[in-house]
């Protein structure tokens, strides 16, 4: 497994998966180990994928101090691994809540970024969220599913502030374009793949100014793909639309039919976007 030391310390691990030019990958959870990513609906194909493990997750290890799972301390681990892998420049693709940890590198460190992909990302670092009203939203479009009436019933307890573990995991079908086998062994996954100690600190407010970083990429020269997701709610297409327009030079492509994980929802399609988009700067 290659890996590499952190200025504080920490060794990081990374998996390279496929052959070509890099793309390092950046993933959410938030702090859930990469392998959850797969690789990227066959984007290895295309790409040669550097997929961290962020501190605490997977094979990398876990930091002396736990306030370094806050995602702005996160962002010289991304710095470290660029140094190390000896690029002046790189792609970066960011899911979910990796959204934030690649924004808030990409407002350090602007000259270091050459494309920014965000996958139904997070964009909390320039100050925009997700809301129940967002959730709601997108869960009206699942009525028809025949898992619709017991999952929605469980979001209402989480909404109202009681909901359960067993609550979480009924409301995971609303996550995926289609609720398969392939989609619940996925979600099966998650709770052995996260760190939840570092899931709490990750993204505390203190970690966002979202005024700078805004200022920051209104002028940045990179340009930045969103990608989002027909059903998700995090972001709905036209949050990601919101977030596009604070890039000099983004655009959004809305997957048909898929979720918050659209690599597994329509692998081919998926793969051939982000690769698409990334030959336009080669």
């Amino acid at each position: 497994m290659p890996a590499f030391t952190d200025p504080d310390g920490t060794e990081l691990a990374y998996h390279v998966l496929g052959e070509g030019e890099p793309l390092l990958c950046i993933p959410g959870g938030p702090m859930r180990a990469s392998a959850y990513l797969g690789d990227l609906g066959g984007l290895s194909s295309h790409r040669r994928l550097i997929v961290l493990d962020l501190r605490g997750t997977g094979a990398s290890g876990t930091p002396a101090d736990p306030a370094t799972y806050r995602c702005d301390r996160q962002v010289t681990d991304v710095e470290a691994l660029r140094a190390h892998l000896g690029l002046e420049r790189v792609d970066l693709l960011a899911h979910s809540a990796g959204g934030d940890l690649a924004l808030l590198y990409a407002a350090r460190y602007p000259r270091r970024v050459r494309t920014l992909t965000l996958v139904t990302a997070r964009a909390r670092a320039l100050g925009v969220d997700f809301t129940e009203e967002h959730r709601r939203e997108a869960a009206a479009l699942r009525k028809a599913e025949p898992w619709f009436a017991d999952a929605n019933e469980s979001y209402e307890r989480i909404w109202a502030g009681s909901g359960t573990d067993a609550d979480w995991d009924a409301v995971a079908p609303f996550f995926y374009g289609r609720w398969d086998t392939a989609a619940q062994a996925h979600a099966g996954s998650d709770v052995e793949q996260s760190n939840e100690e570092a899931a709490e600190l990750y993204a505390s407010p203190a970690a966002f100014d979202p005024t700078s970083a805004r200022a920051v990429v209104a002028g940045w020269d990179a340009r930045v793909l969103l990608l989002a997701g027909e059903l998700d709610s995090g972001p709905l297409p036209r949050v990601a639309d919101a977030i596009a327009e604070l890039f000099r030079a983004a655009e959004t492509v809305v997957l048909p039919g898929a979720g918050h994980f659209p690599w597994l929802d329509d692998p081919r399609r998926f793969a051939e976007t982000v690769n698409a988009f990334l030959d336009q700067g080669h």
